[in-house]
């Protein structure tokens, strides 16, 4: 899960063309719980109910500082968090030093290296936005699933009534903004990321919206099977 800090850089799965992902540069994670954290914690539990394997083995796909694996274990779950940053990873260790952490890139290959045995949910909270290949995130949570486990993902939302009112607010540029480093690189639709996670093969697609009033949402968290 995505913290907020001055230097935003490339989370998990980014990967640049032509740049080693090892040498993508790192969040500067601190130890503070992400913000988004609050209001995405209800659709997250509403849509972990829908898991045929509660308390299994969860693999947080884009776990930062392990502000969600730490919840997570609280509920029972057996975590497993992978991410790119180094600092995120050390600042997760810190946290959570009884579950297992790896610095590893969102992708099939990268994934199939760690040799993880298979998943029954993979949770990946605000981090597709950040993906230049997302097509490869996508790959990689189905491949680190096992079959009829469930994936939750979450991004900023995006629809036709939130986006005229930021627009009528005069808020658009400094919500899409792209003078910062890294940041949010894609702006997901429920249609959009919806049209993703079937192409990866995901199946009885769920949508939940996070946060505000209904279609200004913050979030929109989407779940989705591995047949």
């Amino acid at each position: 899960m995505q913290a907020l800090t001055q230097q935003q850089t490339l989370p998990m799965g980014a990967e640049p063309p032509g740049r080693d992902a090892q040498r993508v540069p790192d969040f500067g994670w601190s130890a503070e719980t992400p913000h988004t954290q609050a209001y995405l914690l209800k659709s997250l539990r509403d849509l972990l109910k829908l898991a045929h394997r509660p308390r299994g083995r969860v693999l947080d796909l884009g776990c930062g500082n392990g502000a969600l694996c730490q919840q997570l274990d609280g509920w029972g779950y057996t975590v497993v968090g992978v991410d790119p940053s180094e600092s995120g990873i050390a600042q997760a260790t810190q946290r959570c030093p009884h579950l297992s952490f790896h610095k590893a890139v969102a992708n099939p290959a990268e994934l199939a290296l760690l040799q993880l045995p298979p998943f029954d949910l993979v949770i990946s909270t605000e981090v597709v936005e950040h993906c230049p290949a997302p097509r490869n995130w996508a790959a990689a949570a189905f491949a680190a699933l096992s079959p009829g486990g469930l994936l939750i993902c979450s991004t900023p939302y995006h629809g036709y009534l939130k986006n005229l009112v930021l627009a009528l607010s005069g808020r658009l540029d400094a919500h899409f903004t792209v003078l910062w480093d890294g940041g949010h690189i894609k702006f997901w639709s429920r249609s959009t990321l919806s049209q993703l996670l079937s192409e990866a093969g995901f199946v009885d697609l769920q949508f939940r919206g996070a946060g505000r009033l209904p279609w200004l949402w913050k979030s929109m968290v989407l779940s989705g099977r591995k047949p």
